[in-house]
């Protein structure tokens, strides 16, 4: 009996290497497309950059031979695209440092904006020691420790370790200050469960022992972890887990495990505080008042200036054989290209637009103001699948009178009020800054009372919440806050 035969009707995307080429420019910064641009510019003659490229002097290629997916193409092969961050339903970011801004445009689609328009406000980066003498400032130590805590905070190195040892340290500190190693010791220790763990210690077993030891001691492989970083270290370098379990005479798998633990550790805990200088971004759009709203334009000058060498393109009606055949291919990756650029502006021009109008509150009245906002509902007012916003949106930058932000911060999610509406966590983290800023000093507000007083405005938030917000904010508990004032 032969089989039947069986017709099935289904549709399939198929990524081009032209469509996938389109989607990695849209999540490219500005800093990565130009020297994405100038990579390919190098490998294609037919393409360069120039301040104005007069496109209609080209040759009488015709573009109907290209064919070239629309925005929506590239939109609906990002929906397929596996590589999508989940985290981003909820959204969120940080907000880069403000600029002061005072200028008019007439929102034009496009434009550009001189230098005197706005003023970088440097702000110099907390380095290392500026964040443990901040930590120290709120410790209980007595004189004598302080000083000797300053001098051990001094001597570090920017992995955050003692590298000079103890000694160094001794011969550090002032004239006639008689202090035992035992006492350095015991201010070392303290220290080293300051924030980031482990700092001030002397090497890096005492790095990760101290680490080890801030876990809870119910958690799994705990103890056989603190065995390997007390004697088994280079074993563990070597990654021999056969080894390792014949010496702890435990099994491979719980060897195993206590490496993964070992491994999630900071072995340079110093390096956690970043000092490099900070850099200034060029904002990808403006959001400007234009009488009673808001308009979107593109920064003319964060766009790429690419175009045609017309030197070459004249040169493709002259070629033969298979030099014809190779320009003629050159010349239709640089139209690819040119329209992919094209897309990526309308799309980043679009996504903003929806951005500014669902926040126009934060821009007239501040953080306070910002509205619970997620990729979908955006995606779903533009036309576009989530994973296309979530591209447009990272690493781009909107200029605004309140300063320049990451696309990504407007994003939020939301907590419910009694009205029955919802607040975002950008606006509530501003109102519990407020509340901060103006409690009394000497009687600080708990994270309950925070909690009770932004029911009081109806927004119901737990006090579990209030903490997450606050730590968030690298807000001291109150009782810290109690002894700093």
């Amino acid at each position: 009996m032969k089989p039947a035969l069986q017709f099935r009707l289904h549709q399939q995307l198929t990524l081009t290497p032209q469509l996938q080429q389109a989607i990695r420019l849209l999540q490219l910064s500005q800093l990565e497309l130009e020297t994405e641009l100038r990579q390919i510019a190098e490998s294609n003659p037919l393409l360069e950059f120039a301040e104005e490229i007069e496109d209609e002097e080209a040759p009488e290629v015709s573009e109907a031979e290209f064919d070239y997916p629309s925005v929506e193409a590239v939109s609906a092969a990002g929906s397929n695209d596996e590589s999508e961050n989940s985290e981003w339903a909820d959204g969120g970011g940080a907000a880069e440092a403000p600029i002061d801004f005072s200028a008019s445009s007439s929102g034009s689609s496009s434009g550009s904006r001189g230098d005197d328009d706005f003023e970088p406000q440097s702000v110099a980066p907390e380095t290392l020691q500026q964040h443990l003498l901040w930590q120290l400032n709120l410790a209980s130590f007595n004189p004598r420790q302080h000083l000797i805590a300053t001098v051990l905070i001094d001597a570090l190195n920017p992995a955050g370790y003692l590298a000079e040892g103890l000694d160094a340290v001794i011969a550090a500190l002032p004239a006639g200050f008689d202090a035992s190693m035992i006492e350095i010791e015991t201010v070392r220790r303290q220290l080293q469960g300051f924030d980031p763990t482990g700092v001030a210690s002397l090497d890096l077993r005492d790095c990760l022992r101290v680490q080890l030891e801030q876990f809870d001691a119910a958690t799994p492989q705990r103890e056989l972890a603190l065995q390997i970083v007390d004697s088994e270290l280079d074993l563990l370098a070597r990654n021999d887990i056969a080894r390792l379990a014949r010496r702890l005479r435990a099994s491979e798998d719980d060897v195993a495990e206590a490496a993964v633990l070992i491994r999630s550790l900071d072995p340079r805990p110093g390096a956690a505080l970043d000092t490099t200088p900070v850099e200034y971004v060029a904002p990808d759009v403006y959001a400007l008042r234009d009488g009673t709203r808001w308009r979107v334009s593109l920064n003319a000058d964060a766009q790429p200036r690419l175009g045609l060498n017309q030197h070459y393109c004249g040169l493709i009606a002259k070629a033969r054989g298979e030099d014809a055949s190779w320009m003629r291919g050159q010349l239709q990756e640089a139209r690819w290209l040119i329209k992919s650029l094209e897309s990526r502006a309308e799309t980043l021009l679009k996504v903003a637009d929806a951005i500014v109008r669902r926040q126009s509150a934060f821009l007239d009245y501040g953080p306070e103001a910002m509205h619970p906002l997620v990729l979908r509902e955006v995606a779903e007012e533009v036309g576009m699948h989530e994973s296309t916003i979530s591209r447009v949106t990272t690493r781009k930058y909107l200029h605004t009178p309140r300063g320049t932000f990451e696309l990504k911060y407007f994003f939020s999610s939301g907590v419910s009020t009694e009205d029955g509406g919802s607040a975002s966590a950008t606006a509530i983290q501003a109102m519990l800054r407020k509340l901060i800023d103006a409690e009394d000093v000497r009687k600080p507000l708990s994270d309950l009372a925070i909690a009770e007083e932004l029911k009081r405005k109806g927004i119901q938030v737990a006090r579990r919440t209030v903490a997450k917000y606050r730590e968030g904010l690298r807000i001291p508990t109150s009782s810290e806050r109690q002894r700093a004032g």
